[in-house]
């Protein structure tokens, strides 16, 4: 259920930074149009910092509407606070989301011990799939595989979304977790060289504009088409570099600008993109067949 290419939705907003629903849910249809095989809203490509709880759980509302069932909504669940995590969660069960994903807790920077039992905690309070993302340059603390290998005997604790860049990293947790631990990469370069360590698939910032060819490249190496998977991984590099020349996700939010796909609007503190990073975000767009 959870393989393949999976697309961190961004939000799209209006120039006076309001919620755009009609065009999230137009993201949305096209997303699933073009084989995206999974959907998560409100991470942090989402905006989930800036957005209020209200706006929060709305999204999540508005996706598993336009989703239909047709691929799996995996709803963004987490806070430094546990308390809202769980509120979060709660809610992502009631709206009908397929799995939540959680961020290991960013700024207070507990110990280990403190991970542990925060996701401990959100897996005892609500009975939903949930991934572990671990991403320490956003959120500081690195979860440690034996630390991922205790969560991982919890039923509803399913895989984790690893945004590390370490190739190393999914080959111990495989080891550590099993194989039914589910390991999604959360890092775009490393998509394919994460699945050949363990992997089954890739959280995406890059498919919120180049759908059909992260779709195509996962399932070309699902299918052993590795020549084929590996020369789409090429042609997205330079739309990787672009995407994350600034910070995430305002070059993401830009590009999708340049498709029709919402306004380019960040809120504070992301600031617009620059000139030059404008610039080459279009260039890699074109240079990767998705502008003329």
């Amino acid at each position: 259920m959870f393989q393949g290419s999976m697309v961190a939705l961004i939000t799209p907003m209006r120039q006076d930074g309001s919620v755009d629903e009609k065009a999230f849910q137009d993201l949305v249809e096209w997303q699933i149009a073009e084989g995206t095989e999974g959907l998560i809203p409100v991470g942090t490509t989402g905006e989930s910092p800036t957005l209020s709880h209200a706006e929060h759980k709305r999204v999540v509302e508005l996706c598993v509407e336009a989703a239909k069932g047709r691929v799996p909504v995996i709803a963004g669940a987490g806070s430094n606070s546990t308390e809202e995590a769980i509120d979060f969660a709660r809610h992502a069960k009631k709206a009908g989301a397929d799995a939540t994903l959680v961020v290991t807790p960013y700024y207070n920077k507990p110990t280990q011990e403190g991970m542990f039992l925060h996701f401990q905690a959100i897996a005892e309070a609500v009975d939903l799939p949930m991934f572990i993302y671990n991403i320490p340059p956003r959120s500081v603390v690195d979860m440690s595989v034996e630390t991922m290998a205790r969560l991982a005997k919890h039923k509803n604790i399913v895989g984790v979304k690893d945004a590390t860049a370490n190739l190393t990293r999914p080959l111990h947790t495989k080891r550590a977790c099993g194989e039914d631990f589910i390991q999604l990469s959360g890092e775009d370069h490393t998509a394919l060289a994460f699945n050949a360590a363990g992997g089954v698939g890739c959280i995406s910032v890059t498919a919120n504009v180049a759908p059909r060819l992260c779709a195509e490249m996962q399932k070309a190496w699902r299918e052993g088409r590795l020549g084929e998977a590996m020369a789409i991984q090429e042609r997205l590099v330079p739309l990787h570099d672009s995407l994350f020349a600034e910070t995430s996700p305002a070059p993401v939010k830009y590009a999708a600008s340049l498709l029709g796909k919402g306004t380019d609007k960040c809120r504070l503190p992301l600031a617009p993109v620059s000139e030059p990073v404008r610039k080459r975000v279009r260039e890699a767009m074109v240079s990767a067949g998705l502008l003329n």
